[in-house]
């Protein structure tokens, strides 16, 4: 028995380092100095450009911008960017994208030094205003780039942003899904956000949907309704890891399904104009002069419609005033231990009971 076991155990070596040597072959690079004038260039001449479809809003804030170009003045070390070619010649700016058009925004004046803890004379000042030595050394500050050689596929450009966050604020969830699950049912999350009534009935504010909002409401939309009937198998709390493996699932199962697409639009949708018929204007808000939507009020109120319409597609509007604004349904989409499994279940079941019931 016990040979049999170390046999196991050196089949289990052999694979594991084949596997590493294979995807170790997939990423090539190689580690470049660009002076920052160069970069500036190339960035405003689109040569180097942010590939949108998964990178972030532009979300650092002024206190952000102004400490990362402090950092370059004082000469400090800038962690790496990455950037990588591509096959029409130019370069795509993998991880760096806020830390590039810091550096853009600055020389261009657009940016004013303000909060400087170190360099405390300099603020009020503008790149401008600096003294042209500072200027000129500014410009030709190096930058080192990790440069990905081309070849490396769009799936593993993806999985070093996932992987990279530096500086500025930490990507959120939604932001990285968007980011790292390229594929037919991510797009469709997309379009789902873009539905004019959806965006009616679920407001967010800026802030918010800069760092898509309504992309992490849609996607526990489905996440959530899809997995009802099998109790949430798999879900330990971790939202995040929860509806990432969902959304690379559904990819999968669309790549081979498409008609999988068709059949979420249309519960999509009637969900959406069942609410409105019986959530009016006031919509998934918490009040009627409310600017944004709660996730666990979203949550109990969307899917809760779902469910309730899987079991009836016949249901009749109901008239839901009567516990829309009661302590008990309060206390249902309450954030504290919002993600709890049973909490979750609870204000469904919640919603989903009083429409079937017609409480």
């Amino acid at each position: 028995m016990e040979r049999e076991k170390t046999k196991k155990e050196d089949v289990q070596i052999e694979e594991s380092s084949k596997q590493i040597s294979e995807k170790k072959q997939d990423i090539k690079f190689d580690t470049r100095d660009y002076p920052i004038k160069f970069i500036i260039e190339q960035y405003a001449d689109n040569e180097f450009y942010v590939p949108l479809e998964y990178q972030r809003n532009f979300i650092w804030r002024d206190k952000d911008r102004c400490f990362f170009i402090e950092s370059v003045l004082m000469g400090l070390p800038i962690p790496f960017m990455f950037f990588a070619d591509t096959k029409d010649g130019r370069i795509e700016i993998v991880d760096g994208a806020q830390r590039t058009q810091t550096l853009v925004q600055f020389c261009q004046d657009d940016l004013q030094l303000n909060g400087l803890q170190i360099l405390t004379k300099s603020n009020g000042f503008t790149f401008s205003e600096l003294d042209p030595a500072i200027q000129r050394r500014f410009l030709n500050t190096n930058i080192r780039v990790v440069f990905l050689e081309e070849g490396t596929t769009e799936k593993v450009r993806q999985e070093i942003f996932k992987r990279i966050n530096t500086g500025g604020e930490k990507a959120k969830a939604a932001e990285a899904r968007r980011g790292s699950f390229e594929g037919v049912f991510k797009t469709f999350l997309e379009e789902c956000v873009k539905n004019p009534l959806f965006n009616e009935l679920a407001p967010r504010t800026k802030a918010t949907e800069d760092r898509y909002e309504g992309f992490e409401l849609v996607s526990r939309f489905f996440a959530y309704s899809d997995n009802y009937e099998n109790c949430f198998e798999g879900y330990a709390g971790n939202v995040t890891e929860y509806i990432d493996q969902y959304v690379e699932k559904q990819n999968e199962f669309c790549e081979e399904n498409i008609e999988i697409i068709a059949e979420c639009r249309h519960r999509f949708e009637k969900m959406i104009d069942y609410a409105n018929r019986i959530l009016g204007k006031r919509g998934f808000r918490k009040t009627m002069t409310s600017k944004s939507t709660p996730r666990a009020r979203f949550e109990a109120l969307a899917i809760g419609i779902t469910i309730a319409l899987d079991e009836n597609p016949e249901l009749p509007y109901r008239d839901i005033s009567g516990w829309i604004d009661e302590e008990e349904f309060k206390r249902c989409t309450r954030s504290d231990a919002a993600n709890n499994k049973n909490k979750l279940i609870g204000r469904i079941d919640f919603v989903k009971n009083k429409l079937l019931l017609g409480e």
